[in-house]
């Protein structure tokens, strides 16, 4: 047993020494269980939910049951996510839902607060509840691994106090297993960078607009347009600090003049290269 984030956490199974294919025999056993009755996959377009969403879908067909794939149309998500979780749905065949929510009204985030995953969580997978009720489900999977238990994630802690399942967790899957059967399986995401909620741009304290979070929505798009990897560009009042993966760092600098002309037309007064490079969760540092 060890501890995550103040939680015991048992059974890690890569911590037991099981291999790759006896996780995902253990993960098959899992959505072939839900799938025996019409199930609900809480669903981003991501690598993650995408891979439970195809396996709840296939098994849902053996079975005859019905799968409904839950997606939230927020603002503190760039659009292009809608459009991708549109695509990857229609290419497993479930019934897609999109529920269109206002955490910054409704969740109380609107100060960006050190809690704001677990406050968002809450409002949204709260909604997704209540939505599959009509359809006689009980709860909702969704797609936590067991790389999101080593870090920063308050939402985490919503997800038990909803009773929310996550079946790549109970697995024992890492990222990394994820995307490996994810390309497995064929899913158009497999290799998708991931793209956490746009709030995760700005200093904890930060005043959220739905003008700020466009505009940050603008600079990536532009950013991703340049074929770089993983992206990330992080607002400091005034000042945009672009992160890239370390092989981009010098193509970016190549074209700083187009990166400069873009990210000051949106209204950033400096603009930086993080020399450390894009890293996950990097506003969290102290935290």
């Amino acid at each position: 047993m060890v501890e995550q984030s103040g939680k015991a956490v048992e059974n890690r199974p890569e911590e037991a020494g099981i291999s790759y294919e006896d996780k995902k025999q253990k993960l098959c056993g899992i959505m072939d269980a839900w799938a025996a009755g019409d199930v609900a996959v809480a669903f981003s377009g991501g690598v993650d939910s995408s891979l439970l969403l195809k396996l709840a879908a296939e098994y849902g067909r053996q079975h005859g049951t019905r799968v409904y794939a839950l997606t939230a149309s927020t603002r503190l998500h760039p659009a292009c996510d809608l459009l991708v979780a549109k695509a990857v749905a229609a290419e497993t065949g479930a019934v897609h839902v999109v529920l269109e929510l206002d955490e910054l009204s409704e969740a109380d985030i609107d100060r960006n607060p050190v809690d704001r995953c677990y406050r968002c969580k809450k409002y949204i997978f709260r909604s997704m509840l209540e939505a599959v009720k009509v359809y006689g489900i009980g709860t909702v999977l969704e797609g936590t691994n067991l790389d999101d238990t080593r870090v920063y994630r308050p939402g985490i802690r919503a997800l038990r106090e909803l009773g929310m399942e996550s079946p790549l967790m109970k697995a024992g899957f890492t990222k990394a297993d994820v995307r490996r059967m994810a390309a497995e399986q064929g899913i158009s995401v497999a290799a998708r960078p991931s793209t956490p909620c746009l709030a995760t741009r700005f200093p904890y304290g930060t005043e959220l607009t739905a003008g700020k979070l466009e505009t940050v929505e603008q600079g990536e798009a532009f950013l991703r347009s340049l074929g770089l990897g993983n992206v990330r560009l992080r607002v400091h009042g005034d000042v945009a600090r672009v992160e890239v993966d370390g092989a981009d760092m010098a193509g970016l600098v190549e074209r700083r003049d187009q990166v400069v002309t873009c990210l000051k037309k949106l209204g950033y007064s400096y603009v930086t290269l993080d020399l450390e490079g894009f890293r996950s969760g990097s506003m969290d540092q102290g935290i």
